[in-house]
């Protein structure tokens, strides 16, 4: 895809075995607002209290009338595991091919320590229920990043 997604782009589908092996696609979520919010990697500092966070939110986003969903390279099996370790009740999608990475445009390029490489973009997006992109989030720094979400998802009618 070229360029990024932005407000009022339409989300690309997608087709996605979650953390149990259950195949999602975006159609999955037709008719609700949807927080597609994706990480590098389970079990990391960063996007271990992302996810935390989200998670200790999920009530209040699904009163907003919408569902968190997590997206990572990382296997299904992995995301079991995950979720398991750190008590989560939030789904997670395996993307080992990195299709849908690519297709909301945040597999990209990396510069550690003058290395680079291709890794995950920690970008979030708000999905409106029509399947339009309402918001998104780049580069996405965690603390109060949940909470921010959870406010544009309130305020999305």
């Amino acid at each position: 895809m070229s360029g990024r997604l932005g407000p009022g782009d339409k989300a690309p589908d997608f087709r996605l075995p979650d953390d149990s092996g259950t195949v999602r696609t975006l159609k999955s979520f037709a008719g609700k607002k949807l927080v597609l919010y994706f990480y590098p990697k389970d079990n990391t500092t960063g996007c271990t209290r992302e996810a935390i966070d989200f998670n200790g939110l999920k009530s209040a986003f699904a009163k907003a009338g919408t569902i968190v969903v997590g997206v990572s390279p990382d296997s299904a099996a992995s995301h079991a595991k995950f979720k398991s370790k750190h008590d989560l009740d939030l789904e997670l999608l395996s993307d080992e091919s990195k299709a849908m990475l690519e297709a909301y445009g945040v597999w990209t390029e990396k510069s550690l320590y003058g290395r680079r490489y291709m890794g995950v973009e920690r970008t979030t997006f708000l999905i409106a229920p029509d399947g339009r992109i309402a918001q998104v989030w780049h580069k996405v720094k965690v603390p109060d990043h949940a909470a921010a979400v959870l406010a544009a998802a309130q305020a999305l009618a």
